[in-house]
């Protein structure tokens, strides 16, 4: 009898969907260990375990500068709280266009927020004109790349800006994922959502902070996690994150083939009007920067049209899930504008977000099945001029 318990728990733990919440412990080590870097394939939760700690993303870094949180934005509120506690209150800096919540965290939950909506060169010189007037900031807050428009920011000039002007940089990885781009060198903290692609199938909610072990300020920071943090991660949650990002390197490596290959046919198409992507972006050489030697372009993007009766055709068309997440297992489409700026479509233009944009995620799909349905919703807008 117990035998055939034995039995029954290797094989669930082998080969089952989730472990025993028993687990929970070695189920954050590893994922820990995965966002590290120390694990670059596809592993089981034994297999991660017996791995020596090695070194990951940068030299030092291990898992223990690894920090979970309960979903994607606490990580960036966090990291926020965290450097006021270990800094002092200041204002701190938002660069370029980012998904909603980061930018009302900045405002509401400190001293206020400098927004630098475009994420331009020119925004930099004014920051820079700024700082040699003796102002004075906590933290630079940005996304690698931006979320919707997929801009990158020049991270490097912004590191150079930060070690003169002692100013802490935190970097939102979620849409680039660490197997595409390394941004940590020139980051104190890298958020991301775990939420998206790093466990794909939208049954859990997470999110991490990792901390550079050569930033300016990691001595203060880890007293101040060391004193400040509480790992309120959920048993099951940990449990559910370990399993699902078991397979995260072979899916990145699938989702960047087919979303260059998705964005390819609708950047050579007179009837799109842009496409929204680092390939595609003038930012390209600033991504091309971080871009790891086997990195991709990541599975996001977003499309506009040269009508709104253009956009909507090719939304209602395009026979793919409809919602607002990313990083999905499966293609998910939205109009991004609409559902995260309805209240304010006006200022959201003034950066370059247009109200009739469509952002979608691409998922596991077989390319020749997702090319026939975007064939198909470019169809309906070519119908539309017949």
């Amino acid at each position: 009898m117990q035998d055939g318990r034995e039995h029954v728990q290797f094989i669930e733990e082998r080969f089952g969907r989730n472990l025993s919440t028993s687990l929970a412990g070695q189920a954050r080590l590893a994922v820990r260990r995965r966002i590290a870097g120390v694990l670059t394939a596809d592993v089981e939760l034994s297999e991660a375990l017996e791995e020596e700690s090695g070194e990951g993303r940068v030299a030092g870094l291990t898992e223990s500068d690894v920090y979970l949180f309960p979903t994607g934005m606490s990580s960036i509120f966090n990291a926020h709280q965290m450097l006021m506690a270990a800094k002092g209150e200041m204002k701190s800096i938002c660069f370029g266009f980012p998904y909603t919540d980061t930018l009302k965290i900045l405002q509401k939950w400190g001293p206020g927020c400098l927004f630098y909506g475009h994420g331009s060169s020119e925004e930099l010189d004014d920051l820079e004109s700024r700082l040699l007037k003796g102002e004075r900031f906590l933290a630079l807050f940005t996304e690698f790349p931006g979320n919707p428009l997929l801009k990158a920011p020049d991270l490097k000039r912004i590191r150079s800006l930060a070690d003169r002007y002692d100013f802490s940089v935190v970097v939102d990885e979620t849409v680039g994922n660490f197997l595409n781009i390394n941004v940590l060198p020139y980051a104190d903290i890298v958020v991301s959502s775990l939420t998206k692609v790093f466990s794909g199938d939208s049954n859990v909610m997470g999110g991490s902070a990792v901390l550079n072990p050569h930033g300016h300020c990691y001595g203060s920071l880890k007293n101040t996690f060391a004193r400040e943090y509480e790992d309120n991660l959920w048993a099951e949650d940990a449990v559910f994150l370990e399993r699902n990002s078991r397979d995260f390197v072979s899916r990145i490596n699938k989702i960047n083939t087919t979303t260059e290959d998705i964005t390819a046919m609708l950047e050579d198409s007179p009837l799109v009007k842009r496409v929204y992507y680092p390939k595609y972006n003038s930012s390209r050489p600033l991504y091309e920067a971080f871009r790891n030697q086997n990195g991709g372009y990541g599975g996001l993007f977003s499309v506009t049209f040269h009508s709104t009766a253009a956009a909507v055709a090719f939304f209602d068309q395009l026979e793919v899930l409809k919602g607002p997440s990313l990083g999905t297992n499966f293609t998910l489409s939205c109009p991004y504008t609409l559902l995260a700026h309805y209240s304010e479509l006006e200022w959201a233009s003034s950066f370059g977000v247009e109200f009739d944009l469509v952002r979608i995620s691409v998922g596991l799909e077989d390319i020749s099945d997702l090319r026939q349905r975007f064939q198909q919703a470019l169809n309906a807008v070519a119908g539309l001029n017949a």
